[in-house]
């Protein structure tokens, strides 16, 4: 079986593993106040073009979600975000547990617009009741979205003018983040994000680290006390050098940014592929993750061989799925791939 399903697979990109493995009997500080976490940290400063961030070091992602929001957010405030955003869908009400409601608006390419965000704040301001109500203070985005769209800069631009406007913070989940950068539409740089939001984070788990998120903090206000939180919510690792390590080693020689464009390159040639047989997308997109619809038969005879990841199903003979590659697929497999896909098309 041939996996095809997550970008998670794997264990971790041989150079971070080599870097672990060097440094394997080293003695060093615990809880990320060793030499590799503030050398990874400075490198992500350099790369944000912005000494002032705070960076720091976390297991995951739903983990960094969750301890975001509950470093920014009052006990009455709510996070703000798409129908499917993975704070909403994914995290098992990771985030209502901390105490902090997820409010939604609908969405059908997993993004929320500045116009959005402005309608649900005044609404709930121009309600009679709105002590009533959660209010909302943040904005969660994923870019790429779970559905691997993207934001433009003139979007990313719009959210944080908005949010500044209405005193709202603007988060940005980065858990697929090389991807959307690496990605052939993407107008985005590293500066921009820093720059436009309140605080984001670097996937690593999902991009080349055995594990790992690099949450970067542009917002004094919620920079402050982000230890304790981190703490408190179970995230401050005794070996944190293991999170610096791989963080440094990902950040080193331009890394990071070469093995997300090696997904997004086979990405394109299995998108090429469907183009040409004629199969339509749920999500037209151009990152590392490919949602095509495909007949029922289709898909029991690609099963037989590709794991894929079952999306919804469109119709009484159609299912979308999803496709994805990651920092390991090889291009042997992604040929693979392209001729079974070709195969089954001819059938």
């Amino acid at each position: 079986m041939i996996y095809f399903h997550n970008d998670y697979s794997e264990g971790c990109h041989p150079k971070v593993l080599e870097r672990i493995t060097a440094t394997n009997m080293e003695q060093t500080p615990g809880y990320g106040e060793d030499l590799y976490c503030l050398q990874a940290a400075q490198r992500i400063r350099t790369l944000c073009g912005n000494e002032k961030v705070a960076v720091h070091f976390l297991v995951g992602g739903t983990q960094a979600n969750l301890t975001v929001i509950a470093a920014a957010l009052r006990p009455h405030q709510a996070a703000l975000g798409p129908a499917g955003a993975h704070i909403n869908v994914h995290e098992t009400g990771a985030v209502e547990a901390t105490g902090h409601k997820v409010l939604s608006v609908p969405s059908t390419d997993g993004k929320i617009t500045a116009q959005q965000v402005r309608s649900v704040v005044m609404a709930h301001r121009a309600s009679a009741s709105f002590e009533h109500e959660a209010q909302p203070k943040l904005v969660y985005i994923s870019n790429p979205t779970e559905y691997g769209t993207l934001y433009k800069l003139s979007d990313l631009q719009a959210l944080s003018d908005t949010c500044r406007e209405l005193g709202l913070y603007l988060f940005m989940d980065g858990a697929r983040l090389g991807y959307g950068l690496a990605a052939s539409d993407n107008d985005i740089t590293m500066p921009d994000i820093a720059r436009l939001c309140d605080v984001f984070y670097i996937g690593g788990t999902k991009v080349g680290a055995l594990f790992g998120e690099a949450v970067v903090i542009s917002n004094p206000a919620i920079q402050e006390d982000f230890r304790y939180l981190i703490k408190q919510h179970g995230g401050m690792l005794a070996k944190g050098r293991l999170l610096g390590l791989q963080f440094s080693a990902l950040m080193e020689d331009n890394l990071y940014f070469e093995i997300a464009s090696h997904a997004v390159r086979l990405a394109d040639q299995i998108r090429a592929t469907l183009d040409k047989i004629g199969v339509p997308y749920l999500v037209p997109g151009t990152t590392n993750q490919i949602f095509p619809i495909l007949p029922d038969s289709f898909l029991e005879e690609l099963g037989k061989n590709y794991m894929f990841t079952e999306m919804k199903r469109v119709d009484g003979d159609h299912r979308a799925i999803r496709l994805c590659t990651s920092w390991a697929t090889t291009q042997q497999n992604t040929d693979a791939l392209c001729r079974e896909l070709e195969r089954i098309a001819a059938l």
